[in-house]
Parts: C-alpha cells; sequence; structure tokens
C-alpha cells in the first residue's frame, strides 16, 4: 500500500484582538521566539500591526499584532480603532485574549459582540496569563469564556490557557491555529521573523524604553520618529558601527523635564535601555543620538499625525 500523501503546507494570517493590556504583544513575542511586539504594562501600548511570522515545517502562521479596541478619546484612538477593524476583516483566524487574572467584563463584551458580527473567520479563545491565577481561578475564567461566546452567539473553534511569560501551551496554541488556515505555500522566506521596516521597530524599542518610569505621568504623549539610520563611514569592515539619531515627541513642553529628568540621566537610561535591544535586533553596534522635541497636542492633530506616522 502506497504511503498516505503528507498533509498540504498552510500558511495564513491570524490577529490577537482584546481589550488593551490581555497580553497580546507578550503572546506573540512568545510564539515568535523573539521581541518584535513592544510590551509595557501599559495599555494602549501598541500603536502599530507589527506582524510576526511563525515558521513550522506544517505551516507559517502570520501573527498580525493590533492595538486594543477602546472607547476613542482623540483622533488617534479613533484611527487605531479602524486599524483593528480593517484587520480583522482580512485575517483567517482570530485569537480572543482574555486574562486568566481578570473577570470578564463590558470591556471583553464590547469586543466579543463585534466578533460576533464575523460569522465566517474562525475564533479561538486564548485565556492569557495563567500564571497569575490557581487552576480554580483559572477553571472559573474558562467556563466565563465559554459562556461570554455562548450569550454573544459565538462559537468558539477552541478555548485555550496559555502563559506567554513562561511558555505554557504556547506551542499547543500554535498547533490549534495552524489547521484553521489555507493551504499556502510560505508567504514569507524562511527566517524572517517579521515584515516591519527596521526603523519603525528601533522607533518602538526607543518608545518602550521611554515610557519605562514615566508610565504614571506620560501614558501617551510619547511619539518616536527614527530620523536616519546610516552606517559610520571611515570604520574597519569588522567593526561596523550604525549611527542612529532619533526624536522622542512628547505634546507639552513641561513634559520635557520629564522625560530628560535630572541632569539628562533619565533620557541617558532610555538611550542606554533602548540600545541593548537594537544591536541584538540589528546584530550590529549602534552609537544612538536622541533629542527631544515639543509637538503641541499632536494625538488630536491630524496634520502632526500623519508626520508622527498615524
Amino acid at each position: 500500500m502506497s504511503d498516505p500523501s503528507p498533509a498540504p503546507h498552510r500558511a495564513g494570517f491570524a490577529c490577537f484582538v482584546g481589550r488593551p493590556n490581555a497580553g497580546k504583544s507578550t503572546l506573540t513575542n512568545a510564539l515568535v521566539g523573539t521581541k518584535v511586539a513592544i510590551t509595557s504594562n501599559r495599555p494602549q501600548t501598541t500603536r502599530h500591526t507589527v506582524r510576526g511570522i511563525v515558521h513550522r515545517p506544517d505551516a507559517q502562521l502570520v501573527l498580525v499584532d493590533t492595538p486594543g479596541l477602546h472607547k476613542p478619546r482623540t483622533l488617534l484612538g479613533e484611527r487605531l480603532n479602524d486599524v483593528v477593524r480593517t484587520t480583522w476583516a482580512e485575517v483567517d483566524v482570530i485569537g480572543f485574549c482574555l486574562p486568566a487574572d481578570e473577570r470578564t467584563g463590558p470591556g471583553d463584551r464590547f469586543i466579543a459582540a463585534e466578533l460576533a458580527q464575523l460569522k465566517r473567520t474562525p475564533k479561538v479563545a486564548v485565556v492569557t496569563k495563567t500564571d497569575l491565577v490557581d487552576s480554580r481561578t483559572l477553571a472559573e475564567q474558562l467556563l466565563a469564556v465559554e459562556r461570554l461566546g455562548r450569550e454573544l452567539g459565538i462559537e468558539w473553534a477552541e478555548i485555550v490557557p496559555v502563559s506567554a511569560k513562561d511558555g505554557t501551551q504556547v506551542t499547543l496554541l500554535a498547533d490549534l491555529l495552524a489547521p484553521m488556515l489555507p493551504e499556502s505555500p510560505p508567504l514569507y522566506p524562511d527566517g524572517d521573523l517579521t515584515d516591519e521596516p527596521e526603523q519603525v521597530m528601533v522607533a518602538e524599542l526607543i518608545r518602550e524604553a521611554a515610557l519605562e518610569g514615566v508610565r504614571d505621568e506620560l501614558p501617551h504623549s510619547i511619539a518616536v520618529v527614527v530620523e536616519e539610520m546610516l552606517p559610520r563611514e571611515d570604520r574597519p569592515a569588522d567593526r561596523p558601527l550604525l549611527d542612529i539619531h532619533a526624536n522622542v515627541y512628547i505634546e507639552r513642553p513641561s513634559q520635557k523635564g520629564i522625560v530628560i529628568g535630572p541632569g539628562g540621566k533619565r533620557l541617558k537610561e532610555v538611550g542606554t535601555r533602548s540600545r541593548r535591544h537594537i544591536e541584538a535586533l540589528l546584530g550590529t553596534p549602534v552609537f544612538l543620538d536622541l533629542h527631544v522635541k515639543v509637538a503641541k497636542d499632536w494625538q488630536r492633530d491630524p496634520k502632526q499625525l500623519r508626520r508622527l506616522g498615524f
């Protein structure tokens, strides 16, 4: 008897949705195996849809990490919500992230009601941050998620508890998502981990470092633009150096001192911390030149938003 033919290769797009700070970016990084999305325990950290690419022998899973859907208070907030809805309409499978350590609430119901309208796309409920709860709390949350789906007419393809932090069931989640993708050859070359331009990723790493320590004072007033990335001339081939010039924008002059810190100490820390991640990402030594500038009320101004890449 001849061998059964091998299962066809699958490739497609999956998208994690959930209210802000539900663990979507951390989960994306855990599945890809490296940092492609910035994380912070500040809600609303993600502003770009970052694609992380998971390579498997049987499938290629392209993860689209969207900003958290929320009730918008600014023009930036409205634009982020539009990004989310456009993305949902274009993916092959949706993972709805709900943290294990917080009861399902109005924010989850708001998103689930929107998901219920997407009839044809399979939906997987992903209960995140399971390392933070005991087994009884986890069981209660799994039942609550199942009930939420039933009440809103969503039939979950799967309900999966995971911990991106310690890796529990992350591989299982990829195993469950892969068969839901269409049959297709790989969409990206082997070895590619994201299709974000390097400049965007570098800006995001600087913004993550800038948010560290000023979360309460400036949660959303910070934007970063990389003005140029150029290899330093007259360096020997075995000792390259990349010069990166970037501007950190805030909304008001009074915020400048908070980001720079006494005697420039905070800005120096931001440079040191982000440079480590940038060098790991690009695989080359980096000289990072940071400047803090004011872009007045940029979150509400269409012209400024465009200039800052939104």
